[in-house]
């Protein structure tokens, strides 16, 4: 694009843009840098690691060699978003912040007990996460001031807490505008500016649910999304910010092709009669009616092709879950690239008209398709380091480190990644 015209489309932006705005002449001109390089972590739901390599995000690549790039950073299980974003700002296993899955059921939580991710009203009550305590609520007690953009959670008053600036979730809001935001923030006074932000990008989770993570739908996702994270380090660099802030991309789970001839269907694992299901697909977490108990465990934990079956207490202790009560008494898992349906949901869809998912992930963490993203640039960090693969509940302590912040009890090991950051 001619420099030129920069900033006559950003002015026209402006007149468009009716959820976040760029403040008047969107380059950060007379705005002082902060007195503390800020943190930004930006989260590229479903990214998978090796998405990197695949030539549609120059701009995400040219910081990875720049900076810190991980082999792997291997999800929490299950590899689902609700539960692995809370890991990544808390440091623990869904099993001990509570958010076990995108779809749970709690009784003790009345009137409703039923949290789902895509309904705000049942996931605004804040007994939900309250089990935890996510990096902003840590940080704003501190004294710092935290903004969120879209992160799961974020806008929850969690223990009474919000971030200082957030937003709640809105897909309809472009990628783009939701930099400016982020940009809109840094250019507020100090003293009212964050020292840490969080920014969410779905676009690439969805595009590999619909056309499978090796689609052309998928490369359009990740063009896009570079396109939206270079016009956030054009905005850093405006405000003389780009070689002062600490910046971590990350993803919360990668994605394994499905297709509608790799089923395995509910029906055959129980009698439908005999239980209430909460999940199917990669993950199936059901309990047995009253009375039915034995009857579904007979034949529900039978040895059988492409899924296992657990008892909650029996599942493998390498997938650290089933510990807490959120837990169903029974979890199944496919093998990657299977799911579990129902014949009569495979045949509503059917007469729908309505395509197979030909992407899903919650699939067992240790899988390649599963693995996430990791990148790191900044004064804090070296140089043109590869980071062996680690497990996400790593990265909080970090981020604790990096903002001076004492971390909560937590799941990782405090020196874990050490060896990423500068000494000098």
């Amino acid at each position: 694009m001619p420099s030129f015209m920069r900033p006559l489309l950003l002015a026209l932006s402006l007149l468009v843009s009716a959820c976040v705005t760029v403040p008047s002449g969107g380059q950060g001109e007379g705005v002082p840098p902060p007195r503390r390089a800020p943190l930004i972590l930006v989260s590229l739901d479903g990214f998978r690691a090796d998405y990197l390599g695949r030539g549609r995000s120059p701009v995400l690549s040219a910081l990875a060699a720049s900076g810190v790039t991980a082999d792997a950073m291997r999800p929490a299980f299950p590899s689902v978003t609700e539960p692995n974003h809370y890991t990544l700002v808390t440091g623990l296993y869904p099993d001990h912040h509570g958010i076990v899955y995108n779809v749970m059921e709690d009784p003790n939580l009345a009137p409703n007990g039923f949290f789902n991710h895509t309904d705000h009203r049942s996931i605004a009550d804040e007994r939900w996460w309250n089990a935890a305590t996510p990096l902003w609520v840590g940080a704003e007690r501190r004294g710092l001031r935290t903004a969120a953009m879209f992160w799961p959670g974020s806008d929850v008053a969690i223990h009474g807490v919000r971030p200082s600036l957030w937003k709640p979730y809105d897909g309809t809001v472009a990628p783009e505008r939701r930099v400016d935001g982020v940009l809109e923030w840094l250019d507020l006074p100090e003293g009212q500016r964050p020292d840490f932000i969080t920014l969410y990008f779905e676009q690439a989770d969805e595009a590999g649910h619909a056309g499978g993570p090796d689609s052309m739908a998928v490369d359009e996702a990740l063009g896009r999304i570079d396109g939206a994270l270079g016009r956030l380090f054009d905005g850093l660099r405006r405000r003389n910010l780009f070689e002062r802030v600490n910046l971590l991309i990350v993803s919360d789970h990668g994605m394994a092709a499905t297709a509608a001839e790799r089923v395995v269907f509910l029906d055959d694992l129980a009698d439908p009669a005999d239980v209430h299901v909460l999940t199917t697909g990669a993950v199936t977490e059901l309990r047995a009616l009253p009375g039915r108990e034995a009857a579904v465990e007979s034949r529900l934990l039978m040895p059988r092709e492409h899924v296992a079956c657990w008892r909650k207490a029996d599942i493998p202790v390498a997938l650290h879950y089933g510990a807490n009560s959120r837990v169903p008494p029974f979890v199944c898992l496919a093998e990657p690239g299977w799911l579990v349906t129902s014949r009569r949901a495979m045949a509503e869809m059917q007469a729908k008209g309505r395509a197979f998912g030909a992407g899903a992930h919650g699939y067992d963490p240790a899988d390649p398709a599963m693995a996430a993203l990791f990148v790191a640039h900044g004064p804090a960090f070296r140089s043109g380091v590869r980071q062996p693969a680690f497990d996400n509940v790593e990265l909080y302590s970090l981020l604790c480190r990096l903002l001076n912040v004492p971390p909560e009890p937590n799941d990782g090991q405090a020196d874990r990644l050490l060896g990423i950051l500068r000494t000098d």
